[in-house]
């Protein structure tokens, strides 16, 4: 399971979010707290590990990264594809 709290102890791994991980709602967007492109690399390369998924090409978006939600939807749909 894809949990906001997992996901929460991603981005504390992450430089800028770090501070504030654990105080973002799920519906902040990350770009707007500090998450830039080099740090949405480093992200969907942790949630890869963790989860152990690989992002298609197509769902390398800003979108697919702009919020927790987003990133738990997108990662859900991952796990429950490589589960099939």
């Amino acid at each position: 399971m894809v949990s906001p709290e997992a996901i929460r102890n991603i981005l504390a791994r992450n430089e800028a979010l770090a501070p504030i991980a654990g105080e973002i709602s799920e519906d902040e967007n990350l770009f707007d707290k500090g998450l830039d492109s080099f740090g949405s690399v480093q992200l969907m390369l942790a949630l890869e590990e963790h989860f152990d998924v690989e992002f298609p090409d197509h769902l390398l978006s800003r979108k697919s990264f702009s919020t927790i939600r987003s990133i738990r939807e997108t990662v859900s749909s991952l796990v429950q594809a490589e589960a099939a």
